[in-house]
């Protein structure tokens, strides 16, 4: 009984403890596509090479409950990195990084927005 009681409260714990979801995905090669899932707005995104050795980020972002997809466009030099909410979606923040040829994507989502920031 008492083992059984011990967890219970152990997995409650646990689950009361859990970080933000988070996912992520990593692009290796030109247009080949990744996507993610998490939070209320699905994503796929992809990069091309363009001049000055930057390679140019597409990411479109789809409300899952319908609505029009939002598409945001950057431009990473190798060791950069952004990260962002998107408008009226601060609950979710995108960060995408490249290394090399690597461009890697995540979403952590139940974000708290900064002090600082305003509100949508």
């Amino acid at each position: 009984m008492i083992r059984r009681t011990l967890s219970t409260s152990l997995l409650a714990a646990l689950v009361m403890a859990t970080p933000a979801l988070a996912e992520e995905a990593t692009i290796g090669r030109p247009i080949q596509a990744g996507s993610l899932h998490n939070g209320r707005l699905d994503m796929v995104v992809y990069y091309v090479p363009i001049d000055s050795g930057l390679l140019e980020v597409t990411a479109t972002f789809a409300p899952k409950g319908g609505g029009d997809p939002q598409r945001v466009v950057m431009g990473l030099a190798d060791r950069d990195s952004v990260a962002f909410s998107m408008p009226g979606y601060r609950g979710s923040l995108y960060a995408f990084s490249r290394s090399g040829e690597k461009v890697t994507v995540s979403t952590e989502t139940n974000m708290h927005p900064r002090a600082d920031a305003q509100p949508d």
